[in-house]
């Protein structure tokens, strides 16, 4: 496999990064995942536009952003993948001698991309629902930074799949936020739950998407928090996410949530969302 990094097309086994790398020592960076569908990236304005976010937030230089769609494009070519697929990019701030305030000299930032085949999730997850636990909320308050650094997160998924669940969902002050690689959707009386957009939740691409569906359909959305105890009560629950698309959620630390199954607005959904994707 192909993988670009920092103005190199190589193959993976020979990519090289710097130990002094601030993404290595300090996780001093952000990235990205975008979907391919038939080929052709899904969104990719979008998550250009996370990115520079992301880089802003961190004060890293963004110029470089204009680059990724072409790169991206030669990777695709590249690693012939012409079917459904992803892109991974990371940018860190660069090489520097280790110390942890920003660099005194300007430094060039790491740029690395990645674009391979993702056939997706067995159809039984989309149809029938996953299985999900839920953790407590021990991340920072700068989840809306798609931030490398992701322990938490790794974590939480890790006790997800021990527990042979498929996501962990964070909890904090009584709230069910979001997923750990996914955000969440509840559906009460008819109308879509889901977190507000701040600093406690991934500003989900796929997230804004299922909400501007929503708005073509004629489906009521509030964004707003998820309670405990509503939560459970929910007539449908769903994952959202550039690798999950539209996944329902089917358990919930081992009990039925939802009836257990795909819930009818779940369904318009996904239908609407491989509209979008033409797939």
């Amino acid at each position: 496999m192909k993988v670009y990094l920092n103005g190199q097309v190589v193959d993976a086994a020979a990519a090289r990064v710097p130990v002094d790398d601030r993404g290595f020592l300090f996780a001093d960076g952000v990235y990205e995942v975008a979907r391919l569908y038939g080929g052709k990236p899904f969104l990719m304005d979008e998550h250009m536009a996370r990115l520079r976010n992301g880089l802003g937030a961190l004060q890293i230089d963004a110029e470089l952003v204009a680059e990724i769609p072409g790169i991206a494009e030669r990777l695709i070519a590249e690693n012939g993948v012409d079917g459904d697929g992803t892109i991974y990019l990371q940018v860190t701030r660069g090489v520097a001698p280790r110390t942890h305030a920003f660099p005194t000299t300007a430094v060039r930032p790491t740029l690395y991309l990645t674009a391979k085949p993702f056939k997706g999730y067995p159809a039984e997850y989309m149809e029938r629902g996953v299985a999900c636990i839920t953790v407590p909320d021990t991340r920072w308050s700068r989840c809306d930074i798609k931030s490398i650094a992701l322990l938490p997160n790794v974590l939480a998924n890790q006790a997800a799949h021990a527990a042979g669940g498929f996501e962990a969902l964070f909890v904090r002050d009584g709230v069910v936020a979001e997923g750990s690689h996914a955000n969440l959707f509840g559906v009460l009386d008819g109308t879509l739950v889901t977190y507000p957009r701040s600093n406690y939740i991934l500003p989900g691409i796929t997230r804004q998407l299922v909400l501007d569906m929503a708005a073509e359909l004629g489906i009521p959305a509030e964004e707003r928090p998820l309670y405990w105890d509503e939560f459970w009560r929910a007539d449908e629950l769903f994952l959202s996410g550039t690798t999950t698309e539209v996944m329902p959620i089917a358990t919930v630390d081992g009990k039925q949530v939802a009836g257990g199954s795909r819930g009818p607005l779940t369904a318009r959904l996904q239908e609407a969302y491989r509209s979008r994707a033409g797939i």
